[in-house]
């Protein structure tokens, strides 16, 4: 079942197993507010179970990119199209959500962005390949992130 993420009233619905719970509702309501604002897009989710092609397609290009694989389980994922761009999230239990940007065009932007709740652990698979930098958020407290260039088509 798929759930639009509402940021003006922020649910932990999906992600209640997190031990950030609140943090990670926050930092997906932050994405969710972005999309909206920037593109009047919907921020929609679905259970990672349902959404097993997106979640698969991002961990293949972390595997391939840089030889990472994620510990921690993936709750909640989305992909969709906005601007010529195909954009995929995939929020963890541990509090990490992981975004893929695409752009579609051949000359285009491709990267992976992490960002890390508040109050949560920079993961052992990530803490010495990445520095993350801090950014205030209303909804989210403090992110951490941090993103690396694709180089390879995916």
């Amino acid at each position: 079942m798929s759930y639009a993420v509402d940021f003006k009233n922020v649910s932990t619905v999906g992600l209640e197993s997190s031990p950030v719970a609140d943090a990670l509702a926050g930092l997906r309501a932050n994405e969710a507010r972005y999309f909206k604002n920037k593109y009047d897009y919907t921020f929609t989710v679905e259970s990672a179970g349902d959404a097993k092609a997106t979640v698969d397609w991002v961990h293949g290009i972390l595997e391939q990119e840089r030889d990472i694989v994620i510990a921690s389980r993936p709750l909640e994922a989305t992909e969709f199209e906005v601007d010529g761009i195909r954009m995929a999230y995939v929020f963890y239990e541990s509090g990490l959500s992981i975004n893929v940007m695409y752009t579609l065009a051949d000359e285009g932007k491709r990267a992976v962005g992490f960002k890390l709740s508040d109050g949560m652990e920079v993961p052992e698979e990530l803490a010495s390949r990445f520095k993350f930098a801090r950014q205030k958020s209303k909804l989210a407290g403090t992110i951490r992130g941090s993103y690396f260039v694709i180089k390879n088509e995916h």
